[in-house]
């Protein structure tokens, strides 16, 4: 009984932009826990080239790069990114080929910090930030093994849609949010 009083109880975070080394070096952190966690290669995402560039694509004004911090402790909790994303001709076919496309990647939340809500709060802040960016829509890519994931997406407006590029992992699925209707 005790223990789902303490879980009622919202985590104090912060959620901001992440900016300087010491961000840099937290957020490379969280990728790579995110990564470990994941348990497969991504390699064909050039990886090793985005945590070396970072904020690199998901730096402002037209991407993000956030950190959920707690406000007490200071603990990194957990982090999200946000892209502009120019879709290939033959991932227009069932989409709106005018439409202005994000991307989001890396939503990892440490264990310690999972069900406080954060995962939320960093989805909630990121889709704030594509809207606020004039983004028609969010798309993403993750794991049918990833149930807690894709429940949250599901929650937060996101439907499963067709692939906008090519994932050769065993098990990806592609989301997609409406942000803007054109």
């Amino acid at each position: 009984m005790q223990n789902s009083a303490i879980q009622d109880v919202p985590m104090p975070v912060i959620l901001r932009q992440a900016a300087g080394a010491a961000d840099m070096t937290a957020a490379r952190k969280c990728f790579e826990a995110y990564t470990e966690w994941l348990d497969e290669d991504i390699s064909f995402q050039n990886y090793a080239e985005e945590l070396n560039d970072l904020p690199g694509k998901y730096s402002p004004p037209s991407g993000a790069l956030l950190l959920a911090v707690d406000s007490i402790s200071r603990n990194i909790l957990g982090c999200i990114a946000m892209r502009p994303l120019r879709l290939e001709s033959r991932y227009l076919l069932n989409r709106r080929p005018h439409a202005r496309y994000c991307e989001i990647k890396r939503l990892f939340v440490y264990p310690e910090a999972r069900g406080n809500q954060v995962a939320r709060l960093l989805v909630r802040e990121v889709l704030r930030r594509a809207e606020e960016q004039g983004y028609d829509e969010a798309l993403l890519d993750t794991m049918t093994k990833m149930h807690a994931a894709i429940r949250l997406y599901a929650s937060e407006g996101f439907k499963e849609t067709s692939p906008y590029y090519h994932n050769p992992l065993n098990g990806a699925m592609y989301m997609s949010k409406r942000l803007y209707e054109l």
